[in-house]
């Protein structure tokens, strides 16, 4: 299942093939180093609160990362689904990082 490629082409849409997919990318790794709530994720990335919560359902809504709690506690991790699929993820973000 690690090389599935429909799981490739929705992490390239995402991370790639969108508008914001740069700043997406910038909350996944974020979240993979330590679990952060909106709040949290706004001031390490320097972000707009209201461009964090929208990426994060689009995120959601991709099943890229899955939350905990409730309200305004609530912690953003990454899901089993892209944990499966880091391979792929880490493949899109070498060549966008290349792009630049």
């Amino acid at each position: 299942m690690a090389n599935d490629p429909d799981a490739k082409r929705l992490l390239w849409f995402v991370f790639a093939g969108s508008r914001g997919g740069i700043n997406r990318l910038k909350i996944i790794n974020a979240i993979r180093k330590n679990p952060l709530n909106t709040n949290q994720l706004s001031k390490e990335l320097g972000l707009d609160y209201k461009a964090i919560q929208h990426h994060i359902r689009v995120l959601e809504k991709n099943n890229l990362i899955t939350s905990v709690g409730e309200k305004y506690g609530i912690a953003f991790f990454i899901s089993t689904f892209l944990e499966v699929n880091m391979e792929a993820f880490e493949e899109i973000e070498r060549k966008l990082d290349k792009s630049k």
